[in-house]
């Protein structure tokens, strides 16, 4: 077996490659089924013995189970975030901002928010992400395959992911056909171009797991410097990689203005979507260059999510320690791997900060939230990875595998109580929101001149005067999109919704736009904030409810 950074895949013409196995079985249950002579247990039989590799299987179930004990108390409840209160049944046409396939990939849970069943389809893609991303990185060691899902479970990312968990089934497809993308290019000859269609349709769903792919391609060219190939052979398969990113991107972008154009739509303004084509938008190259490496360094070091304290922080440098060993091993038994090596390290690196923000690149004015940097968790993992190869051939110590081990084992359970903590907010935030509703709604009914649908204006932020912050998980959650924070209400549409849908009550709530014209006079302003007894007023026939801090 080749370890990680040695060489591209095994033998072409081994029984045990998937693929082939796959079609081979499925030709002879083809013949066998017209004569009545396969059986489902005869189906899944041949599929066993046809190159279900041991750490393929491991990764699967051990990237479900662990997701399944880190993720279930989210899963089990019905908790939305702000967003999620207008998307209890949504089609998922999200096509202006850039997103044409994400209704079909999360129309198999239906377009309801179904927590429970959306939950079990998301860990099922990311399982089977699991196990492709280990056999694309070759990881052999079974601590170093568990601990990978293990890492890739419970990296926060995904705990912002499940906040959003209306999308959670068709982003986690759309991980799963990232990594696809990169581990066809590796596999195949022509593997580019089933990959790019693999990596069109993944952007298709969610643009941000573009530097997923980007940053495995960039494994793969490590693994292919490390081999025993050519210079030029090593070329031409690293240029494989390139050619499915442009084939991908190309093909994201044709299918996206053929579709926009019948739905006679254009791209909307969010987050820079429509901006995308012109790359920094007339910016200077330089200074987006310079605000991709700065933002790779505020995030990764004072983003709170990455590591936020001693254990954690200890656990990546002793990663960092064990992968410096393992190099050291590995460069000392075989010294024709040196130079090429070192000298493609030293660039991926110089260059790594730019893979993993290329979204800044793209989109400019994008708000890059956690949901937008899962590709963190390929840090730990493809150090883990290295540190925890097979040695054969290649040197190696046995302290180097305890120091990765021990390390990767500690960042998991650091982020499954990281996500928890985020959890535990979140259903705080509910149910103070909840309470805050109940008391509202009572209010309006009771207010004279009151009438089932009546016309109300009012602004969705909620005072923290009268009702002063309480979230005590800042110091966790602060840039855990959806998890932190006390109220889901930022909104008018977020107050009536979260009262249609827990408290079962339909109000007339105006577009923003009705509170233009009151949002700004004296007497608005001279009101008192919820619960205050001049906090909701009706003037000509509209109910204004003043929720806000705002005051002369």
């Amino acid at each position: 077996m080749t370890g990680f950074l040695h060489g591209e895949a095994g033998d072409r013409r081994s029984p045990h490659l998937w693929p082939e196995a796959l079609l081979a079985v499925l030709a002879e249950t083809g013949k066998r089924a017209g004569n009545m002579g396969m059986t489902p247990d005869g189906l899944f039989g041949k599929l066993k013995n046809h190159g279900i590799k041991r750490e393929w299987k491991t990764a699967f179930v051990s990237t479900f189970v662990i997701g399944l004990l880190i993720h279930m108390p989210v899963m089990l409840s019905d908790i939305p975030n702000h967003d999620g209160l207008a998307s209890m049944c949504f089609d998922q046409n999200m096509i202006t901002s850039g997103r044409w396939f994400l209704m079909v990939a999360c129309g198999f849970s239906s377009f309801y928010t179904i927590p429970w069943m959306i939950g079990l389809l998301g860990l099922f893609f990311l399982s089977l992400a699991s196990a492709v991303l280990v056999d694309f990185l070759e990881i052999r060691r079974t601590w170093a395959v568990i601990l990978a899902g293990g890492l890739l479970v419970s990296f926060p990312a995904l705990a912002s992911t499940f906040a959003y968990v209306f999308t959670l089934d068709g982003y986690m497809l759309a991980l799963l056909l990232a990594v696809l993308a990169a581990w066809f290019t590796k596999k195949y000859r022509r593997g580019f171009l089933p990959g790019a269609v693999c990596l069109a349709f993944s952007m298709g769903t969610y643009q941000a797991y573009l530097p997923f792919a980007m940053i495995l391609s960039v494994y793969g060219i490590l693994m292919l410097a490390a081999g025993p190939e050519g210079i030029g052979e090593k070329l031409q398969k690293a240029a494989r990689y390139l050619y499915m990113g442009a084939g991908g991107a190309g093909l994201y972008y044709v299918i996206l203005r053929v579709l926009l154009w019948i739905q006679g739509k254009e791209l909307a303004s969010y987050q820079g979507i429509n901006d995308m084509a012109s790359g920094v938008a007339g910016g200077s190259l330089p200074a987006a260059v310079r605000g991709m490496y700065r933002d790779f360094l505020a995030f990764s070091l004072k983003g709170n999510v990455v590591f936020r304290d001693v254990p954690s922080a200890a656990a990546y440098l002793l990663l960092l320690c064990a992968v410096l060993g393992a190099g050291f091993y590995r460069i000392r038994s075989r010294k024709e791997w040196k130079w090429t090596s070192l000298f493609a390290i030293m660039f991926v690196l110089a260059i790594f900060p730019m893979i993993t923000n290329v979204i800044l690149l793209i989109s400019p004015d994008v708000t890059y939230h956690l949901l937008m940097r899962y590709q963190w968790v390929l840090i730990p993992i493809g150090l883990s990875a290295f540190a925890g190869r097979d040695r054969e051939g290649a040197g190696g110590s046995a302290w180097t595998e305890w120091a990765a081990f021990a390390a990767a084992l500690v960042l998991v359970f650091h982020y499954a109580v990281t996500d928890n903590i985020a959890y535990s907010n979140l259903e705080k935030r509910y149910e103070k929101t909840y309470a805050y509703c109940v008391r509202l709604l009572d209010r309006i009914e009771q207010t004279e001149g009151y009438y089932p649908g009546i016309p109300i204006a009012m602004i969705g932020y909620v005072s923290d005067v009268q009702y002063p912050g309480t979230d005590i998980t800042l110091p966790v959650t602060s840039n855990m999109i959806g998890l932190n924070g006390d109220s889901l209400l930022y909104t008018g549409d977020n107050y009536r919704e979260f009262i249609r849908h827990y408290l079962g009550a339909t109000l007339n709530i105006q577009p923003a736009e009705a509170m233009a014209e009151m949002y700004y006079s004296e007497e608005y302003r001279a009101m008192d904030s919820f619960p205050g007894e001049d906090s909701i007023r009706i003037i000509d026939g509209i109910m204004y409810i003043k929720t806000e801090n705002l005051s002369q």
